[in-house]
């Protein structure tokens, strides 16, 4: 099943820019990137950083947590 994607463009007080899945309770309402449907995570923050490599991207830690980086 693929779940729907998105960069939040917003960097977070770490300067991590997150991604969200569609449903997240963090889910940004405005400023992202709609990065598409994926099948897990890891290819969602692949994604994120080939589309913007000067970012900080992680996955958000209640929707994405086992993509999370530190």
């Amino acid at each position: 099943m693929t779940e729907q994607y998105v960069l939040y463009l917003k960097p977070l007080v770490n300067g991590d820019h997150e991604i969200h899945k569609a449903g997240c309770t963090h889910f940004p309402a405005s400023d992202f990137d709609e990065l598409g449907y994926y099948r897990g995570c890891l290819a969602a923050v692949t994604e994120a950083r080939r589309k913007h490599p000067g970012l900080k991207v992680n996955a958000c830690g209640v929707c994405a947590g086992v993509c999370r980086l530190g």
